[in-house]
């Protein structure tokens, strides 16, 4: 079960960039390589790693990027972003922590006539030392050799300064978690300055931009039933992993061309807890935890989904109403991604946690009614 999950973590960056990668403008595609060297600090956001930051990570990331001209009606409300796959090493400094080499989706947003650039990307990490009780005890930071990334970078960017060869600088954030898939987990976070260089692949004379007419959803109303599904562990080293089911209903209420509001409710059946609970009320006595306390939950939740075509980035913030068991605070939040398939029927994939905590990575299948 473990396998295929982690299996599915690998599609990410297909699953994102599946509206019609790599792209191409009516006079053929256009597009530029870029690699940007990169060296940092890793953030102490948890007490817990102090002992794991002992150096400076460094690294590289080797980016292929596609550019959009409004070939979809999206494009020209964010600005025509690029579209792209990059490739990530980063040594983090500390052989506990090893190496890493991460493949993402990412899109490239531009503002200030195009002079500054924010490139958001999302994919999958290999770690080549990960925790291990008998061979690497002291990493609790990753918990497994797959793990879920998401990296952000700000940055000016040049194109054509030297020929096709144009540069690029600013700064990166690199986030690694295994979103608890299996324990540990206290992930890592690495700030750092980078300095690279972009070659354009495309001629010198760029097609014009593109504004195509919009055709919103006839309903501005709608009605959505999601399941949700994967494995997870509590923090308990060795626990081990269980799998959770979550059903949620929710309205939606379109907003302009980009935005919909939403209110719902989950319903999550997290066979985790279900250990956890016999855990504490076994071993822990002075916690006075009932061992036949029920471990499901209900939540109710407000929401947003940014439209990006037939993608969907989806915020949801949500309270438990039904709570017998004290886990992480009452509070929940919801990040995620869903891919349309006509109008009805879509996929996605999020993160559930409570705060900075995360609770588990969801793969889920949906119907707007």
């Amino acid at each position: 079960m473990r396998g295929i999950w982690l299996g599915l973590l690998c599609l990410v960056p297909g699953f994102l960039l599946s509206q019609e990668l790599p792209g191409s403008d009516p006079q053929g595609r256009d597009s530029f390589l870029d690699f940007t060297p990169f060296y940092g600090s890793v953030i102490l956001h948890n007490t817990d790693i102090s002992h794991l930051i002992t150096n400076h990570p460094r690294g590289f990331i080797l980016g292929w990027n596609t550019r959009t001209y409004g070939e979809e009606a999206w494009q020209s409300d964010f600005g025509y972003p690029d579209k792209g796959l990059s490739l990530v090493y980063q040594d983090m400094g500390n052989p506990v922590l090893g190496e890493l080499i991460s493949l993402y989706a990412h899109y490239n947003f531009y503002f200030f006539q195009r002079q500054f650039q924010l490139r958001i990307g999302q994919g999958i990490a290999y770690a080549t030392n990960p925790y291990d009780r008998e061979t690497n005890f002291r990493n609790n930071a990753y918990g497994s050799r797959l793990l879920s990334s998401t990296y952000l970078m700000a940055q000016y960017a040049k194109d054509r300064i030297w020929g096709k060869l144009g540069m690029q600088a600013g700064i990166s954030l690199i986030h690694y978690s295994n979103a608890n898939v299996k324990a540990p987990n206290t992930s890592t976070n690495t700030f750092a300055f980078s300095l690279g260089l972009r070659y354009d692949l495309g001629q010198e004379e760029k097609p014009e931009y593109q504004e195509q007419p919009y055709n919103p959803l006839p309903d501005k109303y709608m009605f959505n039933l999601v399941f949700r599904t994967g494995i997870n562990e509590s923090d308990v080293i060795g626990s081990g992993q269980f799998p959770f089911y979550i059903a949620s209903a929710y309205g939606g209420m379109r907003i302009g061309r980009k935005s919909t509001l939403q209110l719902g409710a989950d319903f999550f059946a997290s066979n985790f807890l279900k250990e956890l609970i016999q855990f504490q009320a076994t071993s822990f006595p002075e916690l006075d935890v009932d061992p036949d306390t029920d471990f499901k939950r209900v939540g109710l939740f407000l929401g947003h989904e940014l439209a990006m075509g037939k993608l969907g980035i989806v915020t949801q913030f949500g309270y438990y109403v039904y709570y017998p068991f004290d886990f992480e605070g009452r509070t929940y939040n919801r990040v995620g991604i869903k891919r349309y398939f006509g109008q009805k029927l879509f996929a996605g994939l999020s993160l559930k946690s409570h705060g900075a905590k995360a609770e588990a990575v969801e793969l889920g299948i949906g119907i707007r009614l």
